[in-house]
């Protein structure tokens, strides 16, 4: 009797036993799927706060896509480029004086009549320039004109009705939003591809030319230069530039200019024939850890004054060497990349509202912005300035710019000196040190360079450059 009642006692304790590890078992299961599915909790150890239960994979691309890919067009470049007879005697090669070279590239309708932005370095040297739409028909572009360190160009072709893509603001895009990238990559057409706003404001020569770039991970090859990065609306936010490759194609990034420059550059090309470029007038750098400790100050990011233009927008505005810039209107400045990126966006004259720290102070001004007086010019080795409207009076002309160091030897040779006034190149007139800038750099390599200058009696000189 006692044996069966040890027996059934061991029967129902096994029983809870295995009823109650069922059980942890079935919560432990539970809670392992909430924490897998469910939206991140707002306990969680982090800064982060959900605003939403949106998941990637419900994102629709299609209709950002089909408002783009019919605007995107293939470019196709023929470059003459002369043989070297130095070379073909040393390497016993036998060529003709001249070869063609066939370039390709993307470009992006902005316009129902035909006008479309592209790469400078897609159209650089053309002599003749094809376009092929979505729909395989071809048209012959003209260039309207480029800009060299914004790396955009505007092409114009006969057409009307054409699909366009609208512009955005790249201002607003964020780290992590969606973005398309559409092109032709390989000569492949209508290419389609799809990443996430990695990074803005990246500077990727080192030497501030061109900067401020927009990051992404969406695949951009070869060929896709000169295309579009829209965001999920569809909407022109850059286009499509660099890629950062060890091989030659894409291997994780991808970089763009930002829609409101190219947007600027197009516009500036269209109604004065020549980008406006806008300066503060001020010199500095950007902040670290390390500048601020040499500089004995506690901000990190920033823009810092070292000096301030006589004369310039800032220094009627009273901005002053020590001042540390965090703000331009509403754009927040922490690099040197978001300063030049901002500028490059506005023309002379315009007003912007600058924030800044003084003596760990925040105040704000209102600064307008100048044009750029004074330029080096390292191909032509000259130091240029503008002419103001007092000096071309007083010298009797129309346009010019006024030269203020030589550094070319060959023309030190044959006695250019400061005070020599460029009027023309390759007979066209030049009003600026920008427009110089812009001419010089957009010729073709094997273009032949005509400089005409004023002396210091007045009389006409002509230099040519190879």
């Amino acid at each position: 009797m006692k044996n069966s009642v040890r027996l059934i006692f061991a029967s129902i304790l096994g029983g809870v036993i295995a009823l109650g590890a069922f059980h942890l078992l079935s919560n432990t299961e539970n809670r392992s799927d909430k924490i897998t599915f469910s939206a991140p909790s707002t306990t969680q150890n982090s800064n982060y706060i959900p605003t939403s239960n949106f998941m990637a994979e419900q994102t629709d691309f299609t209709e950002a896509a089909d408002k783009t890919v019919h605007a995107v067009v293939h470019v196709k470049n023929l470059a003459i480029a002369n043989s070297d007879p130095v070379l073909d005697f040393f390497y016993g090669t036998k060529s003709s004086s001249s070869k063609t070279i066939v370039g390709a590239g993307s470009g992006v309708i902005i316009s129902p009549d035909g006008y479309i932005i592209t790469n400078n370095h897609v159209i650089r040297g053309a002599r003749e320039i094809a376009i092929t739409l979505n729909n395989k028909k071809t048209y012959k572009a003209e260039v309207i004109g480029s800009h060299e360190d914004t790396d955009i160009a505007l092409l114009k072709i006969n057409a009307s009705d054409l699909p366009y893509v609208t512009f955005g603001n790249s201002d607003t895009i964020k780290v992590g939003e969606w973005v398309l990238a559409v092109g032709n990559p390989f000569n492949l057409t209508s290419t389609v591809t799809a990443g996430i706003v990695s990074a803005k404001g990246r500077d990727l020569d080192g030497n501030n030319k061109i900067d401020s770039f927009i990051q992404t991970d969406a695949a951009v090859n070869p060929g896709n230069s000169g295309g579009a990065l829209v965001n999920t609306r569809g909407e022109l936010v850059g286009i499509n530039t660099a890629i950062s490759s060890r091989t030659g194609s894409f291997i994780g990034y991808s970089f763009a200019v930002p829609s409101n420059i190219a947007k600027k550059v197009v516009d500036d090309i269209m109604e004065f024939g020549t980008v406006q470029k806008a300066v503060l007038g001020v010199t500095g750098g950007e902040l670290n850890n390390e500048s601020a400790q040499e500089l004995n100050i506690d901000s990190t990011q920033g823009y810092y004054i070292s000096g301030v233009s006589k004369n310039s927008g800032a220094a009627k505005a009273g901005l002053k060497s020590g001042d540390i810039i965090i703000k331009l209107d509403n754009v927040a400045i922490a690099t040197f990349a978001d300063l030049s990126g901002f500028l490059k966006t506005k023309r002379p004259n315009q007003i912007v509202k600058v924030s800044y720290l003084r003596n760990g102070a925040r105040e704000v001004v209102d600064v307008r912005l100048s044009k750029r007086e004074v330029v080096n010019n390292q191909a032509l080795g000259l130091a240029l300035k503008n002419l103001s409207n007092e000096e071309l009076k007083s010298l009797n002309i129309n346009n010019g710019v006024k030269i203020i160091g030589v550094h070319n030897k060959l023309l030190q040779r044959y006695g250019v000196k400061s005070g020599y006034i460029i009027t023309a190149i390759n007979s066209k007139h030049v009003f600026s040190v920008d427009e110089v800038n812009n001419i010089i750099n957009n010729r073709s390599s094997n273009e032949a360079m005509r400089i005409e200058m004023l002396n210091a009696t007045g009389e006409k000189e002509r230099y040519i450059f190879n």
